[in-house]
């Protein structure tokens, strides 16, 4: 329990002197936002602060710190130190930097960003990356609400009535302007997110002693023998570091009216993922009494797992936060996701997105495409854990570039260059766990861990080299 305290309160510390560090760096002005300055009425509209907050949080959340967190605990609680330190050293900012700087390029997408600072080139890899991600993203947020509602519903409303109902639902949040669905929705299920998570600790904390909260040890505890490095970093994402907020933030980027805002919405909202992240984290173990147990419960799926430990703890209230939360979270994420996808692909076609013609032409076959995908997570038994598993490696490796982005940014930013040490070492360290993951994986290149871990250590450095080269030498990365 200790632990678990001491940990909320580092991620205060952090919001309040490692945030204040990145917005110094960053060195936000008084210049127009595109709120202001574009105001279409579709995407670019201004809202209100703590609206954009609520927004954001459920758009980078969603399950991902729930379900990643609950996978991520099956390590033991060394999983604690990772979605603290990730978040506040490299999730955070990560967020914060992709938010900011759309903004100041009109809300520009990350594919776009990727052209503007790491060349043409990667521009056309982050369009191709991003939009086949944020597929991913929102079909991994279709069939878990949809398997849960199929068991809690009379059997003509099986998983994929339950999925043809959520894609109706993504059609129109992903048309619509910003503020007429998901403006009026999302600050209430940002607060149904964090009702959540508050009553689950809450729950467990007063308990009468019948859940112990494990104290920080670095030791694997994983019952499999599941190496931590690199796979904990991977399947911990949102919470930590997560390569898919980078999709997000500029979605909100467009809506904020001051660039004052920018440390409370983007910095802020990832330490509010992170703290549910560690809420999860540490009800997954305690709930279950070892991390075998929660490993076992877990093979018949996260969203059964929430609603055990949901029930399990709270009753029928538990029951009913747990259903709604497994519903809506994941639903609220989709949504998004395929939203960002027609904003990359109007950038990258210049279509603009006043026509409702020109928005329809984008998200039709995104949907239909996202639809045959869930389809066949819904027909293989093991569709889900393998869309689940390219999802995850593809979500750490935008993470990467993002940061990489980021640096590329403030090393043109003159007498502020070396602020960008700041995105540059988790940019590296991203990079080893993404390179080594991939491969080690089954779905990469399955060389063993003695093999792949030098490999990976080897290529970040490399990458670090080069960025130092930039910056001890006073040109201008390209």
């Amino acid at each position: 329990m200790i632990s678990l305290l001491i940990s909320f309160a580092v991620l205060l510390i952090g919001y309040l002197v490692y945030g204040r560090l990145t917005e110094k760096i960053f060195a936000p002005d008084d210049r127009q936002t595109p709120a202001v300055a574009i105001n279409d009425g579709v995407d670019c509209v201004p809202m209100k602060s703590w609206k954009a907050f609520l927004i954001q949080l459920l758009n980078i959340a969603g399950t991902g710190p729930i379900f990643g967190a609950l996978m991520g605990a099956v390590f033991g609680p060394v999983v604690f130190l990772w979605i603290v330190l990730g978040a506040i050293l490299g999730g955070a900012v990560h967020d914060y930097m992709s938010g900011m700087i759309s903004e100041r390029h009109g809300g520009a997408s990350i594919a776009e960003l990727s052209g503007l600072y790491l060349g043409k080139a990667a521009k056309w890899v982050m369009r191709v990356f991003s939009v086949v991600l944020l597929v991913l993203c929102g079909v991994v947020f279709v069939t878990s609400p949809a398997g849960l509602l199929d068991k809690l519903t009379p059997g003509w409303m099986n998983g994929t009535f339950w999925a043809v109902v959520i894609l109706v639902y993504y059609l129109l949040a992903t048309l619509l302007p910003i503020d007429k669905l998901i403006g009026k929705l999302y600050p209430v299920f940002g607060v149904l997110l964090i009702v959540m998570a508050a009553a689950v600790i809450g729950g467990i904390v007063f308990s009468g002693g019948k859940y112990t909260i494990p104290e920080l040890s670095l030791q694997n505890l994983h019952p499999e023998g599941t190496p931590v490095w690199p796979y904990m970093f991977i399947t911990v994402a949102c919470g930590a570091v997560s390569g898919f907020h980078a999709t997000q933030s500029p979605m909100v980027a467009k809506c904020i009216t001051s660039e004052d805002q920018g440390r409370k919405i983007f910095y802020g909202a990832m330490i509010s993922e992170s703290v549910i992240a560690l809420v999860w984290a540490a009800a997954g173990v305690s709930f279950y009494g070892s991390t075998q147990l929660l490993n076992e419960a877990l093979k018949s799926g996260a969203s059964n797992v929430v609603y055990e430990i949901s029930t399990g703890v709270l009753g029928v209230v538990g029951g009913v936060l747990a259903v709604a939360g497994v519903v809506v979270c994941p639903i609220t994420s989709g949504d998004t996701a395929f939203r960002s996808a027609r904003l990359i692909l109007a950038e990258t076609f210049r279509l603009e997105q006043k026509s409702i013609k020109n928005r329809l032409l984008i998200t039709l076959p995104l949907l239909i495409v996202g639809g045959l995908l869930t389809w066949f997570a819904i027909v293989n038994d093991n569709g889900f854990q393998i869309i689940w598993r390219y999802f995850s490696w593809s979500n750490q490796t935008l993470a990467m570039i993002a940061l990489w982005v980021a640096t590329s940014y403030l090393l043109q930013k003159g007498s502020r260059r070396f602020g960008s040490l700041l995105t540059a070492l988790p940019a590296a360290f991203m990079s080893a766990v993404s390179i080594t993951y991939i491969l080690t994986a089954r779905e990469g290149f399955r060389l063993g861990i003695a093999v792949a871990c030098p490999i990976g250590a080897a290529c970040a450095a490399l990458l670090f080299a080069v960025y130092l080269r930039y910056l001890l030498r006073g040109k201008k990365a390209s």
